[in-house]
């Protein structure tokens, strides 16, 4: 080699490898096993694996009695898994979520307290001053639509209206991962739509890990980037995991309208389809 040649061997050096960011929720070889006053045991869910990325929003379908709020109350560290494991964001769970706000499908409102009181006293557990935690509460009425119903009782309150104050008041707290277990299920058809809408345009404006538990196809597929199906109980598991490619921002009435929505639909119908037939047949045991 000439005095003034460059060796081209030395010249080349392998770039780190650049690791995926840990998944906001991951269930790895989850089983969920439930005993009974007989003496016996029910395992609800088994060999589940799972990942929710960072900003995605999940939504888990599946029959009556398949565990699908099993699965949420795994995440939430309300349930102990019996067998795998549950991570955050890379993280062994051993404990109640942190990380997590938690919408249930039954109204959670103190009856006693006004629309932003109830919103207000999730900052308690936070040591945030009344007045600092009043201000906030106001903004996020405000963002739910509801900034002159800050002194309306619960009762006084239509059932969406109550949803948005329990929506307000789960973000709030600004958690990293939403877990909403079929809560817009009560509502009446157009309610549920206003609703979905709102949590698009909230989600968008500060992208949260969701998962999001329906028993609404349609719902499922409007909302998320991806549907995960799961088998009829018991130890029910994931049959399929669908990404849903349609474009956003959505509209919840006009995506329903759209051919790529119903090719969609048609093809996780087809999955679904034969878990529910499955479950009737058993005799349509009640959900863990």
């Amino acid at each position: 080699m000439s005095q003034g040649a460059v060796s081209t061997a030395s010249s080349f050096v392998a770039a780190p490898a650049v690791s995926a960011p840990p998944a906001a929720v991951a269930l790895r070889d989850l089983a969920i096993t439930f005993a009974l006053k007989t003496g016996e045991t029910h395992c609800a869910v088994s060999s589940i694996d799972l990942g929710v990325a960072a900003g995605e929003f999940v939504a888990i379908v599946g029959p009556t009695g398949c565990g699908k709020s099993t699965l949420l109350n795994a995440a939430a560290g309300l349930l102990k898994p019996s067998a795998g494991s549950v991570s955050i964001f890379g993280d062994a769970l051993g404990g109640l979520n942190g990380k997590a706000g938690y919408l249930f499908q039954a109204d959670a409102l103190m009856p006693w307290k006004t629309a932003i009181d109830n919103v207000a006293v999730a900052l308690e557990p936070q040591g945030v001053p009344r007045g600092e935690a009043l201000q906030r509460a106001q903004t996020w009425l405000g963002r739910v639509g509801l900034k002159s119903f800050a002194q309306r009782y619960p009762h006084m309150l239509s059932g969406g209206q109550r949803k948005r104050v329990a929506l307000a008041q789960m973000l709030i707290r600004d958690p990293q991962i939403l877990l909403m277990d079929e809560p817009f299920g009560p509502l009446d058809a157009q309610t549920r739509q206003i609703m979905g809408n709102l949590l698009l345009d909230l989600w968008a404006a500060n992208r949260k890990a969701v998962l999001f538990v329906t028993h609404d196809l349609e719902e499922a597929i409007a909302l998320a980037d991806r549907v995960v199906v799961m088998s009829a109980g018991p130890a029910a598991k994931i049959v399929g995991d669908f990404p849903i490619t349609l474009p956003r921002p959505r509209d919840i009435a006009e995506i329903r309208t759209e051919a790529a929505f119903h090719a969609i639909h048609k093809a996780i119908w087809a999955c679904l389809r034969v878990e529910v037939q499955k479950t009737y047949a058993q005799g349509g045991e009640a959900e863990q």
